[in-house]
């Protein structure tokens, strides 16, 4: 049942339905794990199972650790980020409170206290300054001579919400992001429609003809032709005119080699500019 509602959670992520927000979904584990809690323990039958007398040991067990698990659940609806599960979770800006009930929850907010123009703070891990929109976020770089930390994403990535559950937080990695990059969030599974006159018939690299007709499409097109790369998460390191600064990196757990990354970058960035 867990695992089914974490699908279910994935695909109203993808269509952004809003049906099983973070709110919803913790609360659907912690009822779940509960009740498995309370039938391991023997305090309530199914209609086909045998009468228990004892508990065995090896039931027990479990029972403890679906309870430790639940009672682990129950500050998420507070605002924990619940790393230990981060990327079965839906993201903290995709929930009925964003900031965590009364707003408790330790959200990171970009030094930068001016939004810019295209930006979306609201719909970005940890409200970082992110743009959803390649050209915005390219135009907004040159307006501020600042490289761009290309983010290709989904929002079906498990990857993807761990890196940002995990290592965008780190002192080091969240000070570089929030400061020295202008960041292009990018979902290559986003379902909203391209206006019509933005539409079109794309013939790939090897001939192909592709219809553009989504916003991932287009930024999944984006992510195949020019990196030759189409699985995420996926970073690139670009300065405003789209040269690339680094090699690419991908999923990569270790906030200090992302860091050094991230580094690695805008050295080339103080050389090129």
């Amino acid at each position: 049942l867990a695992f089914a509602l974490k699908f279910l959670s994935t695909a109203d992520l993808v269509w952004q339905a809003g049906i099983l927000k973070r709110e919803w979904f913790i609360v659907s584990w912690i009822a779940i794990f509960g009740l498995l809690t309370l039938y391991l323990l023997g305090k309530f039958r199914l209609p086909h199972d045998s009468p228990m007398d004892k508990i065995p040991v090896s039931r027990l067990f479990v029972a403890i650790f679906s309870l430790m698990f639940t009672i682990y659940l129950i500050p998420g609806l507070w605002g924990a980020p619940l790393k230990a599960i981060s990327g079965f979770t839906p993201p903290m800006f995709y929930s009925e409170s964003p900031e965590g009930f009364g707003g408790s929850a330790a959200t990171v907010a970009s030094t930068n206290s001016d939004t810019p123009d295209g930006a979306d703070p609201a719909h970005c891990p940890h409200g970082l300054n992110c743009f959803h929109d390649f050209e915005k976020g390219k135009a907004y770089a040159k307006e501020v001579g600042k490289p761009i930390m290309l983010d290709f994403t989904g929002w079906g990535c498990v990857n993807c919400r761990k890196m940002e559950d995990t290592v965008w937080p780190d002192e080091t990695v969240r000070a570089i992001l929030s400061d020295e990059y202008i960041m292009c969030s990018l979902y290559v599974d986003e379902k909203v429609e391209l206006p019509t006159e933005e539409q079109f018939v794309y013939t790939t690299s090897d001939g192909r003809k592709k219809m553009i007709k989504t916003v991932g499409n287009k930024w999944a097109t984006l992510q195949t032709e020019t990196f030759q790369n189409n699985s995420q998460p996926m970073y690139a390191l670009l300065s405003p005119k789209g040269d690339l600064l680094a090699p690419i990196e991908q999923y990569n757990p270790d906030a200090k080699k992302y860091a050094e990354w991230l580094n690695c970058g805008l050295a080339a960035f103080s050389n090129w500019s």
